[in-house]
Protein backbone atom coordinates (compact mmCIF):
# COMPACT_ATOMS: atom_id res chain seq x y z
CA UNK A 1 0.00 0.00 0.00
CA UNK A 2 1.45 3.20 -0.98
CA UNK A 3 1.50 6.36 1.37
CA UNK A 4 -1.33 7.85 -0.87
CA UNK A 5 -3.63 4.93 -0.87
CA UNK A 6 -5.84 4.83 2.43
CA UNK A 7 -7.01 2.07 4.09
CA UNK A 8 -10.99 1.30 4.57
CA UNK A 9 -11.02 2.70 8.09
CA UNK A 10 -8.95 5.62 7.44
CA UNK A 11 -11.74 6.49 5.39
CA UNK A 12 -13.56 7.33 8.24
CA UNK A 13 -11.12 9.46 9.61
CA UNK A 14 -10.91 11.35 6.41
CA UNK A 15 -14.51 11.91 6.01
CA UNK A 16 -14.69 13.27 9.51
CA UNK A 17 -11.93 15.65 8.32
CA UNK A 18 -14.02 17.03 5.64
CA UNK A 19 -16.98 17.34 7.32
CA UNK A 20 -15.39 19.32 10.05
CA UNK A 21 -14.27 21.40 7.37
CA UNK A 22 -16.96 21.86 5.12
CA UNK A 23 -19.21 22.35 8.42
CA UNK A 24 -21.19 18.88 7.23
CA UNK A 25 -23.01 16.69 9.47
CA UNK A 26 -22.25 13.19 9.31
CA UNK A 27 -25.71 12.31 7.55
CA UNK A 28 -24.40 14.83 4.82
CA UNK A 29 -21.46 12.06 3.23
CA UNK A 30 -22.73 8.97 2.49
CA UNK A 31 -19.24 7.62 2.32
CA UNK A 32 -20.80 4.28 0.46
CA UNK A 33 -23.39 5.86 -2.12
CA UNK A 34 -20.28 7.94 -3.36
CA UNK A 35 -18.18 4.95 -3.64
CA UNK A 36 -20.71 2.98 -5.53
CA UNK A 37 -21.32 5.79 -7.70
CA UNK A 38 -17.52 6.22 -8.67
CA UNK A 39 -17.24 2.52 -9.12
CA UNK A 40 -20.75 2.34 -11.49
CA UNK A 41 -19.30 5.50 -13.34
CA UNK A 42 -15.82 4.16 -13.55
CA UNK A 43 -17.09 1.07 -15.28
CA UNK A 44 -20.00 2.61 -17.65
CA UNK A 45 -18.12 5.39 -18.63
CA UNK A 46 -14.35 5.82 -17.49
CA UNK A 47 -12.56 6.40 -14.23
CA UNK A 48 -11.54 10.17 -14.92
CA UNK A 49 -15.47 10.47 -14.93
CA UNK A 50 -15.96 9.46 -11.64
CA UNK A 51 -14.73 12.22 -9.63
CA UNK A 52 -16.68 14.59 -12.06
CA UNK A 53 -19.60 12.70 -11.93
CA UNK A 54 -19.31 12.62 -8.13
CA UNK A 55 -19.05 16.33 -8.02
CA UNK A 56 -21.70 16.79 -10.35
CA UNK A 57 -24.33 14.82 -8.19
CA UNK A 58 -23.32 16.73 -5.17
CA UNK A 59 -23.61 19.88 -7.02
CA UNK A 60 -27.05 19.20 -7.99
CA UNK A 61 -27.87 17.52 -4.75
CA UNK A 62 -26.90 20.80 -3.12
CA UNK A 63 -28.84 22.99 -5.50
CA UNK A 64 -32.21 20.80 -4.77
CA UNK A 65 -31.71 21.23 -0.89
CA UNK A 66 -28.96 19.12 -0.02
CA UNK A 67 -31.48 16.39 1.87
CA UNK A 68 -30.61 12.82 2.05
CA UNK A 69 -33.12 12.21 -0.31
CA UNK A 70 -31.81 15.15 -2.79
CA UNK A 71 -28.49 13.62 -2.64
CA UNK A 72 -29.87 9.70 -3.50
CA UNK A 73 -31.77 10.93 -6.57
CA UNK A 74 -29.37 13.30 -7.75
CA UNK A 75 -26.65 9.88 -6.92
CA UNK A 76 -29.11 7.53 -8.67
CA UNK A 77 -29.57 9.68 -11.56
CA UNK A 78 -25.74 9.61 -12.34
CA UNK A 79 -25.83 5.79 -11.76
CA UNK A 80 -28.64 5.33 -14.36
CA UNK A 81 -26.83 7.60 -16.83
CA UNK A 82 -23.33 5.83 -16.33
CA UNK A 83 -25.31 2.54 -17.23
CA UNK A 84 -26.86 3.65 -20.18
CA UNK A 85 -24.17 5.72 -21.55
CA UNK A 86 -23.16 4.98 -24.57
CA UNK A 87 -20.29 7.22 -26.20
CA UNK A 88 -20.36 8.84 -29.23
CA UNK A 89 -18.85 7.49 -32.33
Amino acid sequence: MSERTLPPEALDAWAAELRTALGLEPGDLPITLVLDLARDVAQGVARPAAPLSAFAAGLAAGRAGGSPDDIAAAVATVTARAADWQPES
